[in-house]
Formats: structure tokens, sequence, C-alpha cells
């Protein structure tokens, strides 16, 4: 059967598409490298289907199932503090089951933003009769009122859920899914304990510093820098090798689903020319630390050589011009 030329015209077209966001600087997904929690399509909330399956140290396999999660009308009833495996101690409610927050909302002041198909897969965990139990602290138990008029209990001043999926007590699969969901700790903080409970950072975060603002930390907390004789467009490429790394460390391939707070455009990775390897960028720009920083917090690296300069979640310098 010949091809029609309207057919190949759509063929280019959609060939020309597909190489334009892989470009930098376009919303292209990175290359994998450790992937924490579910995956789910960018900015969505997930899927009832998604999530990292898992159970509370103890929970006994065949337990009798709790009540359904989805039920709104559920109360949550005396909360309290469990132990998840690889999650640590998160919030549960009188049924022993999971309690979680979400990324899009706020707690400064208490807001949800989560509705219509979200609040079928996360239902709102009723304020009325909740109370706080043994290793809650009650001062920090609230409401916030969602745009229905009903009353949705808050924790820490974040709004709590139940996750659909989550049908035994104990259950905790709605741990990272879309990389904004994460059990409740009793602090009202993220659940993102590790093996023995200790706190996890991701990859790449950010965090406020009292000097330079909001900037970007790697894994240990350590500042993130660019260097201003690099290259972002068309492509990465870095100019700084040799005696320069050994200064300046690249940072390796982080996914991006292990990121918290940094812009997704032009977060991509590159091959560098030199033979060490891939190395990571944020707006196309190549980041690096400073061996010259010993602790987390440190930003010795801040405008040294009036060249590098730390890194805002966009990718820009920061106290320079582009």
């Amino acid at each position: 059967m010949k091809t029609s030329w309207r057919s190949a015209s759509l063929v280019a077209s959609a060939a020309a598409v597909l190489a334009l966001t892989t470009a930098c600087g376009q919303d292209s997904p990175p290359a994998a490298s450790q992937n924490v929690g579910a995956t789910a399509a960018p900015g969505d909330y997930g899927s009832i289907g998604s999530g990292t399956a898992g159970t509370a140290g103890g929970a006994a396999t065949g337990q009798p199932s709790a009540p359904s999660a989805s039920s709104p009308s559920n109360p949550a009833g005396k909360l309290s503090v469990s132990t998840a495996e690889k999650v640590g101690k998160v919030v549960t409610d009188s049924l022993g089951l999971t309690l979680y927050r979400f990324d899009q909302d706020t707690a400064e002041p208490p807001k949800t933003n989560c509705d219509g198909d979200c609040a079928k897969t996360w239902p709102p965990v009723p304020a009325d009769d909740a109370e706080a139990g043994e290793g809650i602290d009650k001062a920090l138990l609230g409401t916030v009122t969602r745009a229905d008029g009903t009353k949705q209990l808050t924790v820490g001043g974040w709004p709590a859920y139940r996750y659909a999926k989550d049908v035994n007590a104990g259950d905790v699969k709605g741990q990272g899914v879309g990389g904004k969901w994460y059990a409740l700790a009793p602090d009202g903080k993220k659940a993102q304990g590790g093996a023995g409970g200790e706190a996890v950072q991701a990859g790449l975060s950010t965090r406020n510093d009292a000097k330079l603002g909001e900037i970007v930390v790697d894994k240990n907390g350590m500042t993130v820098y660019r260097f201003k004789k690099d290259e972002a467009w068309p492509k990465p490429v870095s100019n700084c090798s040799g005696a320069c790394l050994e200064k300046w460390p690249l940072v390796e391939p982080v996914d991006f689903n292990d990121t918290k707070g940094i812009q997704k455009k032009g977060y991509m990775i590159f091959d560098r020319t030199d033979g060490k390897g891939k190395q990571q960028t944020i707006n196309c720009s190549p980041i690096y630390t400073f061996a010259g920083d010993k602790a987390p917090g440190d930003t010795n690296g801040q405008g040294v050589g009036g060249t590098w300069y730390a890194v805002r979640p966009d990718g820009k310098l920061v106290g320079a011009s582009e």
C-alpha cells in the first residue's frame, strides 16, 4: 500500500516534535537513576494503582481488612503513631490507616488543593472526633475548611488524607506517589525514614540560607554551585576539569523523582567530554559542590574567583548576573 503525502507529513511532524522535546531547556524527562516512591504523570497526584507497597513493621500477613479508606465519612478517632518499614514513624487513625500530606497543599496558612478526582483517590480525613493519642501533640492538630464547607483534619498545619489503596492497618502504599504524597510524621513533616528510621533527604532539594535565600543542596545538605564559564545553550558544556574538579566535584545524575523544589524545565544530564561520565544540570547548567564546604550549610564557595555561585531552584545564579 502506498503511503499518502498526508501520512508522510504527519510522521515527519511527529519526529520533529519528538526532537524538540528532548532539546536543552525543554520539559524532557531525565535519564533514570534511583527512583524513590511511585511514578505518576508530571504534576499529577497519582492513581490508585500506583504507589510503593509496604506495611508497617509487625503487621501480620492476612490481617483482616480495615473499613475502606475511600469513604470520606470515616472518622479519624484517636490518632496514634506507628513505625512503618523503610518509612519511619507515621500518624495513623483509629483503624490503623496511615495519614498522608500533599506537597501542593500549604500549612501556613492551611489550605487544601486536592478536590474532585484527587479527593476520591486521597479522601480527606474529617476533623470531627479526631483526638490526639499517645505520641501525638494535641497542639499540632487543627482544621481547615474545604471548598465544600466540610472540616478537614490538619497535623502541623498540613491537611491530612488517607490513600484509597491502603486497605489494611499499617499499609503505606501512598508513600512517595507522584513525588508529592508522603505519610505524615508525628510533627507534621514528611515521613521519609530509611533503615532504622533515620531521616533521608532528597537527592537534590532546597534550603533557606540566612544570607543567600533559597538555594539548592545535595542529598547530604551540601550547597550546590554553578561555574560562570560553563555553557548551557544550546547544550550543556562543562569548562571545569582536571584540578578544577578536585576542588569542585561534579554532581552526578539525580532522578527528577528524587528531587524536591527543583524546576523541571531544563533538568537534564549530559555526557562530559573529559571521560568523567555524566553530570547533572539545572536549567541546562552543569552543577557542582565545593570541596571547601566541610559541613551542611556551608557556603564557602559563594563568589569564589568571581565565577562560582550558589544556585536557585530555577537554575539561576545567586548574587550574580548570567
